[in-house]
């Protein structure tokens, strides 16, 4: 194996100047560092993990905690995208990263448990029970940590603006000439709570009173779900002229609902999603729904929470907010 000091002899510098230029130090000159990760590379040269470890008292590994309420894992789009952009920006910066769970084979243990045991860095928490008091203890732990979607006063938090969001996604459906508009959403969290708020504020703007019957509550992620209240909705003596969908893939669900129903899109009803995932735009009509901004969110989530690891001292409680944009589509009908 090549060793800093293989490379010091090759180069002619002391093994100091070549750690410098390895890592990427200030005070050495452009030439002989650009020189030095040269012969680095020519030479098979790979840093020692461990002893880079025992240095800087860190592993360069960070935990990863997703699990959603439709068990989907990573066929779940928008979390993948999410998660693959904070990957993306993780291993920029020299960082693996570990998903973390309950379980070490037939062991059972905390989350923070498995932190500790994989020894992580940090940990980024995506789409899960917030209330778990397996992610409360991980939460008020000892390691850094920085949520996506939710917000804990005592960590920071990237989320999308989810108020802003549906707001867009409602003056958009309104200005198509809809007020009959009816909402089926994700089961309760503090996105949830967003859409949903922003739902009602912005219709009670508008000066428009939804009845109760427009509004269901659903869970993300779940076609299935999203079919049957969907019919529900159907039945209605006085039916919408537009469902907004948890996002877009439960979207398919009420599709077929729609469309077992002996309905059409948009002809006979409007639909609109939201995430502005890949599938979105496949489907026929292509899907009127808001677009979140994957890689921002996950790029900085990744940013801040190496920012934590690397400088603790510097910490300082963020909340960053991620726009999204409206995606037109062809589901929304103008009635105007």
């Amino acid at each position: 194996m090549v060793s800093i000091k293989d490379i010091s002899i090759r180069c002619g510098v002391s093994v100091a100047t070549v750690s410098k230029a390895l890592n990427n130090h200030s005070d050495i000159s452009e030439v002989t560092k650009r020189n030095i990760l040269n012969v680095a590379k020519e030479m098979g040269y790979y840093p020692n993990l461990f002893a880079r470890a025992l240095k800087t008292n860190r592993t360069y590994n960070i935990g990863v905690l997703f699990v959603d309420e439709a068990q989907s894992g990573l066929t779940h789009e928008y979390f993948a995208n999410v998660l693959d952009s904070f990957k993306v920006e993780a291993e920029s910066h020299g960082y693996d990263i570990t998903f973390i769970n309950k379980h070490i084979g037939l062991k059972t243990m905390s989350y923070y448990e498995h932190s500790k045991y994989r020894g992580v860095d940090g940990v980024v928490i995506a789409c899960i029970d917030f209330s778990d008091p397996d992610v409360i203890e991980l939460i008020h732990s000892d390691l850094p940590v920085v949520t996506i979607d939710h917000v804990f006063d005592n960590r920071t938090a990237i989320v999308s603006d989810n108020v802003k969001g549906m707001r867009d996604l409602i003056l958009y459906i309104y200005e198509k000439g809809h007020r009959k508009i009816s909402f089926i959403h994700g089961a309760d969290s503090s996105v949830t709570k967003n859409r949903v708020g922003s739902f009602y504020k912005t219709l009670n703007e508008l000066g428009i009173d939804i009845p109760d019957e427009y509004v269901k509550s659903g869970i993300y992620h779940d076609a299935e779900t999203t079919y049957r209240l969907t019919k529900d909705i159907l039945e209605l003596k006085d039916r919408p002229t537009c469902i907004i969908f948890p996002d877009d893939f439960s979207c398919v669900g009420g599709i077929n609902a729609i469309k077992d129903y002996g309905l059409s899109i948009p002809e006979d009803i409007s639909i609109a999603g939201y995430d502005g995932v890949l599938l979105s735009q496949v489907l026929d009509p292509k899907l009127t729904t808001l677009k979140q901004d994957t890689k921002a969110l996950g790029k900085n989530a990744a940013e801040k929470l190496i920012a934590l690891i690397e400088n603790p001292k510097a910490n300082i409680i963020e909340r960053v907010v991620v726009e999204g944009s409206l995606i037109p589509g062809e589901s929304v009908k103008d009635i105007n």
